[in-house]
């Protein structure tokens, strides 16, 4: 018998997984665990505010559309980063985002404070035509965006579930959801969405 320890581990895939698994385990809860009682990561940051019930379904639209494909929300504490874009992004902005959106591929710019950047008018054009205000632009035009209506069915019951999870939604809130939306167009509530990125933190 080998007096070698390690290959009972090394030469048996079995037992190396199950060692595996827990070491990795062990890892993430020392890393992890201590995020969870850290104020700056569960409190959100003093400006910051719920979705209206468009931004909402602007944001199942960025969702649904594939935006974050191409489309980082997630700024970096670098030099480069904070120059472009502003300033860094922290998770206080994020406490009630379900699911986040911080996406890792830059095909286009980070969207994280695109919030107030350019005019409701500059962001229609960009979506119904992106290479008019932007020529080397390789994004797609979105111009059903335009057309399609929407029609608030589900928009009370997508804060009411936004509630359950945290989200400080009023009853009065709730109540409006489907109102608030009934008649907008996708491109409207997309827009919108748009609009509202970042400005919690500038």
């Amino acid at each position: 018998m080998s007096k070698n320890k390690h290959e009972l581990v090394e030469k048996h895939v079995g037992w190396l997984a199950v060692f595996a698994i827990i070491a990795i385990s062990l890892g993430g809860l020392a890393e992890i665990t201590p995020l969870l009682f850290q104020r700056q990561m569960s409190e959100p940051v003093k400006d910051l505010r719920p979705y209206t019930a468009l931004e909402l379904e602007g944001r199942d639209i960025y969702i649904r559309e594939g935006c974050v494909g191409c489309h980082s929300q997630m700024i970096r504490p670098f030099r480069h980063e904070t120059e472009r874009y502003g300033h860094y992004s922290v998770a206080g902005e994020h406490v009630w985002e379900f699911p986040f959106l911080w996406g890792s591929k830059r095909t286009g710019p980070d969207l994280a404070r695109v919030g107030g950047r350019y005019s409701d008018e500059w962001h229609y054009v960009h979506l119904m035509n992106p290479r008019a205000v932007v020529p080397e632009s390789n994004m797609p035009a979105f111009p059903w965006l335009a057309e399609n209506v929407l029609d608030g069915r589900l928009t009370e019951r997508k804060l009411r579930t936004f509630r359950t999870l945290g989200v400080p939604y009023t009853d009065e809130d709730i109540a409006g959801a489907a109102e608030a939306v009934i008649g907008h167009t996708e491109m409207e509530a997309l827009i919108a969405y748009l609009q509202s990125l970042g400005t919690a933190l500038r």
